[in-house]
C-alpha cells in the first residue's frame, strides 16, 4: 500500500510539507528512526525532494540535524553525490549569508544561517569521504582562487571577495 504522504518525485514544495509532518511525528515518537531512514531515502532520491527536505531539516526547529539517527546518515550517505552537492551548496551559502546578516546587524537572521553552517559542516563529516573531498575541492577552487565549475554559483549568489574567504575558511574546517 503506498503512502499518500510520500509521492514517488515530490515537487519542491511538496516535500517542504511532507519533510515538515514526518519531523513533527518522529519528534513526538510517532515515527521510528528507521520508518523515518526509510521516508528520507525517500525523498532525497529526487532532487526536489532533497532540496525540500534539507529546507525543513537545515533551517527549522527540528532536532534532527542536531542528533541525527545512525539509519538516516546512511540513508543520506547511501544518496550520494546529489546530498554531497546540495550539503556543500549549502555550506557556502549559508556561510555567506550569516556574514552578510552580521554586516547589516540582523543578529536573528545571522544566527539562523550559521546554524545551516554549522549543520551543513556536521553532516558533510558524515557523508561519504570520497565524495565529500572532491566535491568541496571543486567549491574550494572557486572560493579561493577563481577557478573551476562554481565559479558560476559563486558569482550568481554575487558573493564578494570577505564572503569567499569565509566559505574557504568553511571548507576547511569540514576537514578539522
Amino acid at each position: 500500500m503506498s503512502d499518500p504522504l510520500s509521492p514517488r518525485e515530490p515537487s519542491f514544495p511538496q516535500a517542504i510539507e511532507i519533510t515538515g509532518q514526518w519531523l513533527a511525528l518522529w519528534e513526538a515518537g510517532e515515527l521510528s528512526d528507521e520508518v523515518l531512514a526509510d521516508r528520507v531515502a525517500e525523498l532525497v532520491a529526487s532532487r526536489d525532494g532533497a532540496r525540500g527536505f534539507f529546507v525543513v531539516a537545515l533551517v527549522g526547529e527540528a532536532a534532527l540535524m542536531d542528533r541525527l539517527p545512525e539509519p538516516v546518515v546512511l540513508q543520506l550517505r547511501a544518496a550520494g553525490e546529489g546530498v554531497v552537492d546540495l550539503m556543500a551548496r549549502n555550506l557556502a551559502m549559508s556561510t555567506a549569508m550569516a556574514l552578510h546578516h552580521l554586516r547589516s546587524g540582523d543578529e536573528e537572521q545571522q544566527a539562523g544561517s550559521e546554524r545551516v553552517s554549522t549543520r551543513s559542516r556536521e553532516l558533510l563529516r558524515l557523508l561519504e569521504p570520497s565524495l565529500v573531498k572532491s566535491r568541496l575541492e571543486t567549491l574550494l577552487a572557486a572560493a579561493r582562487d577563481g577557478s573551476g565549475e562554481d565559479v558560476t554559483f559563486l558569482d550568481r549568489w554575487g558573493y564578494d571577495a570577505e564572503q569567499r574567504a569565509a566559505i574557504t575558511v568553511a571548507i576547511e574546517s569540514v576537514a578539522d
